[in-house]
């Protein structure tokens, strides 16, 4: 379903909007470098941080229109013959299309309004929809008895026809273009050797001298292990009265539901994960970079000795980046160098150029901890050296027979997958100091 005229102007005039905060920002910043009045600084610092702020909310607002297009795009793309055939219907069927000189029915007609709007009914259906079915009670269907919040606010009975579903930024570490992702068929054990031979050298040989072979030049190899640990989204039971008299495709909605499920899961375990029978995660797994001078706040010198701290081999990596949570993010910030100028430098999203901190791009990463005694709220280094195991795909199992005794449906998702960091050096971590 393409976006209505209304919608394209709303996001065109949201992105114009961004576009804008853009420059103004950019035009504080070049204020900032230029102004030498530590008053006029700090109200100059303060309009800097209104705009971004300002261009934080837009970008949040353009991307739940996109995503809630999408959302629409995808059932829309929903035929009626596919939602016949998937839900049953007495005598046993597995569902039916419908027939022109078959009697039009009130469901099939308000799902049809519902997902296509007023507008794509014939004088025949506009009619049912408004005559109505005297036979039909109210409608109070859920996943537990009385329980709207369960399901039965999408029953038909005079609502806004959309779901309106909450959403948290969950994190990177499930993206391919910022981590090593590797996909294979089967679950086994696999192994992956490694090789430290940084610390050797070669060596002058003297003429007619034999080369050195007392063993100190031996290669040392080690070996980390990706297994396949299985995580699932725990058991959703849905009455078959849902499914049959929802205005929504129940089971699409919960695949989209699971498939968050487990985003925000993985995320989290690949993040912190301590590797105890479970995938080790990237900050538990980083090597000691810089320790800060405070519990509680960052120095912008501390954030140049990280990336130092990281061997300029890895910081060539097309994947070497910052990864910190949102709060981190807002107290970097605010740092400056000795010369009064932000560390942080603001992307251009005309040409898709990201922002930056100290000319690395960086993700933004919920799983991180906060500012705090001994915590590693910040990490730098090549992600390229974190492998993340998949086993195939995401897989949603629906159960029609377990629970049919109570005319339900059950559904669970499931995904198997584990990570190591190959080389500790590769990924540091910023340590607070101790309380």
């Amino acid at each position: 379903m393409p976006l209505s005229t209304k919608e394209t102007d709303m996001l065109k005039e949201l992105q114009e909007k961004r576009e804008k905060l853009v420059a103004d920002a950019r035009a504080a910043l070049e204020e900032i470098n230029k102004n030498t009045d530590d008053a006029r600084a700090a109200e100059l610092e303060k309009r800097h941080d209104d705009i971004m702020a300002e261009f934080d909310k837009i970008e949040a607002k353009i991307e739940r229109e996109q995503r809630t297009a999408e959302a629409e795009q995808r059932l829309a793309d929903q035929s009626a013959e596919e939602r016949s055939r998937r839900r049953p219907v007495p005598g046993g069927s597995e569902g039916r299309g419908h027939d022109e000189d078959e009697e039009l029915e009130y469901g099939d007609v308000f799902e049809k309004a519902i997902r296509f709007g007023a507008a794509s009914l014939g004088a025949e259906e506009r009619a049912v929809l408004l005559e109505g079915r005297a036979d039909i009670p109210q409608e109070v269907r859920a996943q537990s008895t009385g329980t709207d919040s369960a399901g039965g606010y999408t029953v038909p009975e005079g609502f806004s026809g959309e779901i309106d579903k909450a959403m948290a930024a969950w994190g990177p570490m499930w993206d391919a273009t910022i981590v090593r992702e590797m996909t294979t068929s089967s679950g086994n054990p696999l192994p992956w050797p490694t090789v430290d031979d940084t610390a050797q050298t070669g060596e002058l040989k003297a003429e007619n001298a034999a080369a050195t072979d007392d063993g100190s030049g031996d290669v040392a190899f080690g070996q980390k292990m990706l297994n396949a640990y299985v995580y699932s989204t725990k058991m959703v039971r849905i009455p078959m009265e849902l499914l049959q008299d929802s205005a929504f495709d129940m089971e699409a909605l919960l695949d989209d539901l699971f498939g968050e499920r487990l985003g925000r899961l993985a995320n989290s375990v690949l993040t912190t994960g301590d590797g105890a029978n479970k995938p080790q995660g990237i900050v538990p797994a980083a090597g000691a970079g810089v320790t800060a001078a405070s519990a509680t706040a960052l120095a912008s010198d501390e954030l140049i000795d990280l990336v130092h701290s990281v061997d300029p081999a890895y910081r060539s990596s097309p994947k070497c980046r910052w990864q910190f949570n949102d709060t981190t993010l807002a107290a970097i910030r605010k740092l400056k160098d000795g010369q009064g100028n932000y560390l942080w430098q603001m992307g251009d999203v005309r040409i898709g150029e990201p922002a930056r901190l100290l000319a690395h791009p960086y993700s933004v990463n919920q799983a991180m901890a906060n500012l705090g005694a001994s915590a590693r709220p910040i990490i730098f280094g090549d992600h390229n050296r974190f492998v993340v195991r998949k086993v195939r795909g995401f897989t949603v199992i629906t159960l029609r027979e377990r629970y049919a005794e109570n005319f339900q449906i059950g559904m669970v998702g499931f995904k198997r997958f584990d990570s190591e960091l190959l080389n500790a050096a590769a990924v540091k971590a910023l340590t607070m100091a101790a309380a």
